[in-house]
């Protein structure tokens, strides 16, 4: 009875065992593996999600890849590239996004095209010509024999680079230009026109701490790079403790003046009580 029991027992064991390496997933190398590459060109990132395909002795150009018909670019799904910001590519302007590559070619040459719809050649969904957002020519060049399809980045500069696809014996480019110089002189303007902003925190801070004159530096810097109401109001409040009403008076008034042509003019109430406190302070 013993050994029946047992018997079932191990049979128990061997069968669940079975159903384990049954369901594990056989993990192999896949024929046309995952890629990617990218790059920030000045304050620009660009990326390209792709799969590899390799040779493998087959004849590329003309009969793997037909000519004159549209190319995914790559294997399985379509090839992804994403712009962080906007860019010139291939001499087109293409807003910040990510779009499907799609290329052409031709024993003429080459042409490439940027498609809105990112989803293409995946499940069976066909290319619609429709949806390019832009075709551009590219360049061609003979190399040295590469196994397996990459993109790269070259020539790359503060404004400008080149998206090279390389495969068997052909290297296929379409140049990218950024507007770095002006991208960077909204940046510094953005962080200049909020300067006057994080003095005056930094004042109001600092008055907080009872360290008045410390405070004043900071708040006639924040007026300096931008006067408004809030930075006026502050110092007027530090005035007011530092015990000079009258001069506070002053900036209060400005801060009033600017503040009622401002819908966010939040400290209206306490502006108001402050010059009608301080109105006959000499």
């Amino acid at each position: 009875m013993k050994n029946l029991v047992l018997g079932a027992v191990l049979s128990g064991l061997m069968a669940a065992s079975a159903t384990t390496v049954s369901a594990q997933q056989l993990e192999l190398p896949a024929p046309s593996p995952a890629a990617s590459v990218s790059q920030r060109v000045g304050l620009t990132d660009i990326s390209v999600e792709y799969s590899s395909p390799a040779v493998k002795g087959r004849k590329i150009w003309g009969d793997l890849v037909p000519w004159d018909k549209p190319w995914r670019s790559g294997a399985n799904a379509a090839t992804k590239i994403t712009f962080g910001r906007d860019v010139n590519f291939g001499g087109k302007n293409v807003p910040a996004g990510s779009y499907a590559i799609v290329s052409i070619p031709t024993q003429k040459g080459w042409t490439v095209a940027l498609n809105k719809d990112t989803t293409i050649f995946g499940g069976g969904k066909a290319y619609d010509q429709k949806q390019d957002l832009v075709r551009v020519p590219a360049t061609t060049a003979e190399i040295p024999a590469r196994e397996r399809m990459i993109f790269v980045f070259s020539n790359t500069t503060d404004d400008a680079t080149s998206l090279d696809l390389e495969w068997e014996k052909l290297r296929v480019s379409v140049p990218i230009k950024v507007d770095t110089a002006a991208q960077a002189q909204t940046n510094i303007k953005k962080t200049l026109d909020n300067a006057w902003r994080n003095h005056a925190q930094a004042a109001r801070y600092v008055a907080e701490k009872k360290d008045f004159d410390t405070a004043l530096k900071y708040i006639d810097t924040s007026i300096g790079i931008q006067s408004t109401w809030y930075n006026n109001w502050i110092k007027a409040d530090i005035l007011a403790k530092k015990g000079n009403t009258a001069e506070a008076r002053k900036f209060a008034q400005t801060a009033w003046d600017l503040g009622s042509k401002d819908p966010n003019f939040f400290f209206k109430d306490q502006v108001q009580k402050a010059l009608a406190d301080w109105k006959d302070a000499k």
